[in-house]
């Protein structure tokens, strides 16, 4: 238990001096303004519609929503294909993706409006605008 301890507070006081970036560490939607990520983006299957968010909502192809793992519910996102500088901008109202390399799963008519669906997943830029 010692050892695991050193072994955490080394960690801390490593990843403080490094400057580690991360989601921010205050709670609220205002500490995440200006958040910016890069990854790949994909987009909720047919089996998903009107099933229940994480939020409560319910998913539908046509809205202008997405999953992200930490971004509060409710906060909008500008979400850019990096290859051709498409955006748009999305409501986070479900948790995930829970793929490694994936940061956004998208609404179909949101990942649409930025590429093509038959590519499956898209190199993208997310920033939090609202």
């Amino acid at each position: 238990m010692k050892h695991t301890l050193q072994s955490l507070i080394l960690f801390l006081i490593s990843a403080a001096i490094l400057g580690c970036s991360s989601a921010p560490t205050k709670r609220g939607a205002d500490a995440w303004m200006g958040y910016t990520e890069k990854g790949k983006a994909s987009f909720y299957a047919d089996k998903h519609e009107y099933q229940k968010t994480a939020s409560g909502a319910l998913y539908q192809h046509d809205l202008k929503t997405a999953a992200h793992r930490t971004i509060p519910f409710g906060s909008k996102i500008e979400v850019t294909n990096i290859h051709n500088g498409k955006s748009v901008v999305v409501v986070v109202n479900d948790r995930g993706p829970f793929v490694n390399g994936r940061i956004v799963d998208l609404s179909k008519s949101a990942f649409s409006g930025i590429g093509n669906t038959s590519l499956g997943l898209l190199n993208v830029q997310i920033e939090v605008i609202e």
